[in-house]
């Protein structure tokens, strides 16, 4: 019988992944141990550690793990609720660290890349469609980000009426618009652009500069503003 099989309280305490957090430090642990000590105890077939490694492979590592829905990690064998929810907490406590770190370190937005670093991690794997403003003020410091409409980017969906009645209850001066692709690629359709030149043109009119928008992708982005379509949509 495998270690993998065997309650970890059985290791040696020098193998226990708790034992060698305290002892030397998260770093020093694998991921398969770090979900180990979130999880605690295995299935009864195998350990905590064994849980974890199994949960790796069947949804192809902490990315794919993320990306999974309460509902459907509770059809692992040894994943109730409970567990769900604790493996889902600890994800996003993750992406609103970083979060929070970057706005500690770079609160001003100064190039499309910085909004990409801002929101990546809570949007490149949704798997739906989300279309989101971040609102600034005139020196392009972040006030808010908001969720504002949910589906497939149209005409139809997207109120810049909306857009603009939430720039001026936030008192903001300058606003970048966000929203994913859940296919992966963020090249803009043409409803994309029509939306864009849409939500441009209002605002001047309100006297709300609209900076960027930003199409989010799995793995990179697309930028109006850096590919010089943000006014001519």
């Amino acid at each position: 019988m495998t270690r993998d099989y065997k309650t970890i309280k059985s290791w040696p305490e020098h193998e226990r992944p708790r034992e060698r957090l305290l002892k030397y430090g998260p770093d020093t642990l694998s991921e398969a141990e770090l979900l180990a000590i979130i999880l605690r105890t295995g299935n009864g077939r195998a350990s905590a550690m064994g849980l974890a490694r199994q949960l790796l492979n069947e949804f192809d590592g902490l990315r794919g793990l993320d990306t999974q829905p309460a509902e459907a990690l509770c059809k692992v064998n040894g994943i109730g609720i409970a567990k769900a929810a604790q493996l889902k907490s600890a994800l996003e406590l993750s992406k609103r660290l970083v979060q929070q770190q970057w706005g500690t370190q770079n609160r001003r937005i100064h190039s499309s890349e910085d909004v990409y670093q801002c929101v990546n991690l809570r949007m490149r794997d949704l798997n739906r469609e989300e279309f989101r403003v971040l609102f600034l003020t005139s020196r392009n410091e972040l006030i808010a980000e908001k969720t504002l409409f949910e589906g497939s980017l149209s005409e139809s969906v997207v109120s810049p009426r909306e857009v603009i009645l939430k720039t001026v209850q936030l008192s903001a001066a300058r606003i970048i618009l966000l929203h994913n692709h859940p296919s992966g690629h963020p090249d803009p359709s043409d409803a994309d652009k029509k939306v864009t030149h849409k939500l441009v043109t209002a605002c001047r009119y309100a006297e709300i500069e609209v900076l960027d928008h930003i199409i989010i992708g799995k793995d990179s982005f697309f930028s109006f503003a850096d590919h010089g379509l943000l006014r001519s949509g």
